[in-house]
């Protein structure tokens, strides 16, 4: 209860952790978005209201020069003049001074003062201002445009604050739509985290299981994507694991038993000669009797030896290229003492000759050859037959026999460790040979050629490269 409560803490803090970091993420994301979007908008708004009043100032400006202007303080722009200009559409916040050419106002608010004409804008008071200041572009508080009158100057101007509001106040409206995506986009991200967190979770569980060698209890874990390809790695990772575990054990169970039956008589027969209770005669055979087991006990642990180094050493193979016909010839004379022995037959026919190039280790294929040989000489009736040629890029090699074939329930472990028919010997040979056939680039494989009439072993290898 403990474990499963500490694993839900530890999915919790991943799940917090992942949550935080996507929302601080989308917090980034939308300020920055935030800020481009202000100067953006503010930006547009200048540019639009710099339009305006450009258009207004060519406007009132061609109204201006067919009337005469007042003189200096005596009093604002003619009615008539600011009904023809479209300045009604601009007026809220939008002033225009008239100068003559010595600078003196003729007609809008006095600029000393409150900075703005009350009674023909309706606009609330902005801080005063200078007209030289507005003229040299130092003051930035107001968008001015200016317009060359032939008595003088036109001067519009009106306050970025007014911009200013009008973009916040659409700024603020866009922050409120944007609130409410973040947090839809956050709730969303909940529950996408909690969907990939899960297997992960649940992933790591089965991890632990494999960590504590159980294998056989790892489940397959159902996910979507990278997650779900790692998990069914996990998982036949697992499962070979277990196989390979049960594989030793049994191993080590058929090695002891193997190693037992030749030391069980090696050690009665010596008792029995050391006691004297075997005399004349019976004392050679016990000797011959200790030695035979000797032997065979010597043999088997050189077997198990060479199957230790090949799967944990790589540089025991020393591969070099040669030709097929020369080891198979080889094979022949070393294993034709045993044929003459039990009276077989063998029918050599290799396709290419000479032309048929292999690169791998010679000494240790041609010990797996003569582990095949022997094993069909075994069980052979009469006839062993050898094939080789060329086939599909590569090199196939059959070895086969007229004998009772293999057993129909022993032909998917016939290549495990201590794996043996009725008249095998220690398990070990065909072992051996797939083990160096595969270390040399190539595959073993066995069949029936059908129910009852021979087996059949073929070797596949690639073609010699170089």
């Amino acid at each position: 209860m403990m474990a499963k409560l500490k694993g839900r803490m530890k999915h919790m803090k991943l799940v917090h952790q992942i949550n935080t970091a996507f929302g601080l993420s989308l917090l980034l994301v939308l300020s920055i978005t935030g800020v481009l979007i202000h100067w953006v908008l503010m930006d547009h708004f200048i540019g639009k209201e710099q339009e305006g009043l450009r258009t207004l100032g060519a406007t009132l400006t061609a109204s201006l020069q067919q009337q005469p202007l007042p003189a200096a303080g005596a009093g604002q722009v003619p009615e008539s003049i600011m009904l023809t200009a479209p300045y009604a559409t601009l007026s809220s916040g939008v002033q225009a001074i008239v100068t003559d050419q010595q600078g003196n106002v003729v007609s809008g608010p006095d600029p000393e003062g409150s900075g703005l004409d009350h009674g023909r804008t309706g606009v609330a008071a902005a801080e005063p201002y200078t007209l030289q200041n507005l003229w040299d572009g130092s003051d930035r508080r107001y968008l001015v445009q200016v317009n060359a009158l032939p008595q003088g100057k036109l001067t519009l101007l009106t306050p970025v604050s007014r911009i200013q509001a009008i973009e916040q106040a659409l700024l603020k409206r866009l922050i409120l739509v944007f609130a409410v995506g973040a947090a839809v986009m956050f709730l969303f991200s909940l529950f996408i985290t909690r969907k990939l967190i899960h297997p992960l979770m649940s992933l790591r569980q089965e991890l632990g299981k494999v960590k504590n060698r159980r294998f056989a209890e790892v489940n397959l874990i159902r996910a979507g994507g990278e997650i779900g390809s790692v998990a069914r790695a996990v998982y036949e990772m697992a499962g070979e694991l277990d196989r390979f575990n049960r594989v030793q054990k049994q191993f080590f169970q058929n090695a002891s038993h193997e190693l037992k039956s030749p030391l069980m008589s090696i050690a009665g027969y010596a008792e029995g000669i050391r006691d004297g209770v075997f005399e004349g005669e019976d004392v050679r055979k016990g000797l011959d009797i200790i030695l035979g087991e000797s032997g065979r006990l010597r043999d088997l642990v050189g077997e198990m030896t060479l199957l230790a180094k090949l799967d944990s050493e790589e540089d025991i193979f020393r591969p070099v290229e040669f030709r097929l016909e020369e080891l198979v010839t080889e094979a022949v004379e070393r294993v034709n003492p045993l044929l003459v022995r039990r009276q077989l037959v063998l029918h050599t026919e290799i396709a290419g000759g000479a032309g048929l190039a292999m690169q791998a280790d010679r000494d240790k294929l041609l010990q797996a050859l003569l582990n095949v040989l022997t094993n069909a000489a075994r069980y052979a009736g009469k006839n062993i037959y050898i094939k080789a040629g060329a086939d599909k890029g590569g090199i196939r090699l059959t070895v086969s026999d007229d004998g009772p074939g293999i057993p129909r329930e022993l032909l998917p472990s016939l290549f495990h460790r201590f794996v043996k028919g009725k008249n095998g010997e220690s398990g070990l040979g065909l072992a051996i040979s797939r083990a160096i056939v595969e270390r040399c680039g190539g595959s073993l494989n066995a069949r029936n050629c059908s129910e009852g009439s021979g087996a059949v072993l073929t070797f596949q290898f690639p073609p010699a490269t170089g």
